[in-house]
């Protein structure tokens, strides 16, 4: 008698896991089927395509658990509990702190992945984006509270601190891919949160 089907011999999630990883590490174009397959538990061709159908739907979920794993650093900027300044330190320090951990990559896999891709993967770099876009927005969502609280100038121009703040966060990735440890990070983010002050600082000025 024939059977309708072998159950799957691997633990989906860890197999996501694990791709992960190596997505994070070697970017999405450099990473092969052959790779992923080998990390992912040595699974067959036909047990990755039954499972994920491809490496582009496969890279779709890993992006999914990454946000709710390791990317959750940057939630507090929509925690409303919390004062804006103090959602925007805490996230970029405990951005500094992620992409700094050595039990991991280093660097952030949505803004390392796939700095380079060929045409055909343009749509890769446009999810990356997306996801890229909304931190932004929650970023500039903080600063727009902290001017209609008062604690920031009314005539800040919003896009810009955005701006600074939010290059200077995704410039975290390059520093920590490059070996720069989290104290010396750590420190430049007090440099930062102090031109926060300094517009802070206007505001009882010019009263």
């Amino acid at each position: 008698m024939s059977r309708a089907g072998r159950p799957r011999m691997f633990d989906r999630d860890e197999a996501i896991f694990n791709a992960m990883l190596l997505f994070w590490d070697e970017g999405f174009e450099a990473t092969s089927l052959s790779q992923l397959r080998k990390v992912m538990g040595n699974i067959s061709a036909s047990s990755f395509y039954t499972t994920f159908q491809s490496k582009e739907d496969l890279f779709c979920e890993v992006v999914n658990m990454y946000m709710n794993t390791f990317g959750q650093v940057s939630l507090c900027l929509k925690d409303i509990s919390l004062e804006p300044r103090e959602a925007v330190e805490q996230a970029l320090r405990q951005t500094a702190k992620m992409q700094t951990d050595s039990s991991h990559p280093h660097g952030c896999l949505v803004v390392l992945s796939a700095t380079n891709c060929s045409p055909k993967n343009a749509h890769i770099q446009d999810m990356l984006k997306k996801q890229r876009a909304q931190i932004r927005d929650w970023l500039t969502a903080c600063i727009k509270t902290a001017v209609k609280k008062g604690e920031l100038p009314k005539t800040l121009d919003v896009d810009i601190l955005t701006t600074v703040i939010y290059s200077f966060m995704n410039g975290i990735s390059i520093q920590a891919r490059d070996g720069i440890s989290f104290d010396t990070i750590d420190a430049a983010i007090t440099q930062i949160m102090s031109i926060w002050d300094m517009l802070a600082q206007s505001v009882h000025t010019d009263k």
